[in-house]
């Protein structure tokens, strides 16, 4: 499968009136609910960013958009998570953890490209970075920035929730 670019068209604009950003939050609470029936999880991989990227993650836990008001939650462990978050240009000496936190998700799982150096945006391939995380783990969901927006995220988890669907339609199918 190829990986879903979000469209930063599609969004309000940075300063948008709470209530856009409050559509766009009930939007992914109830996908989240209506496709896993539960809260998503979601860990985040670090694999060498500026911390810039993080920073407008961790903006998803502030009161004004209020993650955890829609069951949406960061966990420690990748054994618990439906998402992974990934950010930064993929440095070679994380390649290990960002497979072994890949590999310990349970099925069905989606990984979101955070920022422009998951892709190469930023970095290119050299012997200290990968350039794209693509040659590690497969991506599902493309959020380009740099960072790219709390409500981009949002956006962009919408978006995965979409493709864990497809995933669970799929394994439905299959049996």
């Amino acid at each position: 499968m190829t990986p879903r670019v979000l469209d930063p068209g599609a969004l309000p604009l940075p300063g948008a009136a709470h209530g856009e950003i409050d559509a766009a939050a009930v939007r992914l609470k109830r996908r989240s609910m209506a496709v896993l029936r539960r809260s998503l999880h979601i860990r985040t991989v670090d694999t060498g960013s500026c911390g810039a990227c993080e920073s407008e993650i961790r903006l998803l836990s502030s009161p004004y958009y209020d993650f955890h008001r829609l069951g949406l939650f960061f966990t420690p462990t990748p054994r618990h998570a439906d998402c992974l978050l990934v950010t930064g240009p993929g440095c070679r000496a994380m390649d290990h953890a960002l497979l072994s936190a890949y590999e310990a998700m349970p099925a069905p799982k989606v990984v979101v490209a955070v920022g422009a150096c998951p892709l190469g945006g930023v970095f290119g391939a050299d012997r200290y970075t990968r350039g794209e995380i693509t040659d590690v783990v497969p991506v599902d969901v493309v959020v380009p920035g740099c960072p790219p927006s709390p409500l981009a995220l949002i956006h962009g988890l919408l978006l995965a929730l979409d493709r864990i669907e497809e995933r669970i339609t799929l394994q439905e199918g299959e049996q």
